[in-house]
Formats: C-alpha cells, sequence, structure tokens
C-alpha cells in the first residue's frame, strides 16, 4: 500500500516538473517570435527610409527653385505602413538668392549640396504593425 502512494507522488512531481519546463520554454519561444517579427519590421523601415531618401532627391532635382526652395516633405509607404517627414535644414550654394535657408559656401565641389533630416516612423493605425518603431538620420546629398 506505501508503494502505490510513493508511485503517484512520483507522477504528480514528474508531472509539474514537466509542465514548468514546458511553459518556460513556450514563453522563450514567444519571445523569438516577437523579437524577430519586430527586426522584420525593422529592417523594412531602413529600407523605407532609403527610398524616402532617393525619392526626395529625385522630386529636389526637378523643382523649380524659382518659386522658393523645398524646406519639408513627407512621404507615406504604399501599404501606409510607414511615414517618413524630410527635414532639409540647409541648402549649400554658392551666389543664391532663392532659398531662405541657405549657406554659403566658396567652393564648387560643394555647390549644390543639401542636408537632411530624415525621420521614418511605423503608422500606429495599420494592423500589421506592433511595436512602434522610429529611425532617425542626417544625411548630406547631393540633388
Amino acid at each position: 500500500m506505501k508503494r502505490r502512494g510513493f508511485g503517484l507522488i512520483q507522477v504528480i512531481f514528474f508531472m509539474v516538473l514537466l509542465s514548468g519546463i514546458l511553459a518556460i520554454s513556450m514563453k522563450y519561444a514567444s519571445i523569438s517570435a516577437k523579437q524577430t517579427a519586430d527586426l522584420y519590421t525593422k529592417e523594412q523601415a531602413k529600407l523605407f527610409m532609403q527610398s524616402s531618401i532617393e525619392l526626395a532627391l529625385l522630386g529636389l532635382s526637378g523643382h523649380d527653385k524659382s518659386g522658393g526652395c523645398i524646406h519639408k516633405i513627407k512621404i507615406i509607404s504604399q501599404d501606409r505602413r510607414f511615414i517618413a517627414d524630410i527635414n532639409i535644414s540647409d541648402y549649400f550654394l554658392i551666389n543664391s538668392e532663392i532659398c531662405d535657408r541657405k549657406s554659403a559656401i566658396n567652393t564648387q565641389e560643394s555647390n549644390g549640396m543639401i542636408m537632411m533630416d530624415i525621420v521614418v516612423e511605423t503608422n500606429n493605425s495599420h494592423p500589421k504593425n506592433g511595436e512602434s518603431i522610429r529611425l532617425v538620420r542626417r544625411t548630406l546629398q547631393r540633388p
């Protein structure tokens, strides 16, 4: 009689131990899946940032500066998952009275350069976005 009771206690202890190990492994599996999804979204945001810079440069190169210079550009991704706010903080020009935000330079090599601040954020209202991601970059470009 004592053996049957002792066997039952061993089985219950083993079941509790096994369920604890399974609960811990499920917790780590869910954390790993979330980190993978966040990493994927961050990589998409980085690629969107590069595309936004190229699109802004394309728009600036075709812009008629006689009406003034562009200072802000907002780009929304095609699936509306990411939003890029581009602020052009400086135009580096030789002898130009068109732009109000310009820095005079003395070298021909730097003529026409622009300084851009790019902020890419996830659209919080999009159903596929879990964690919000915000990327910031400052770059010097020639349109």
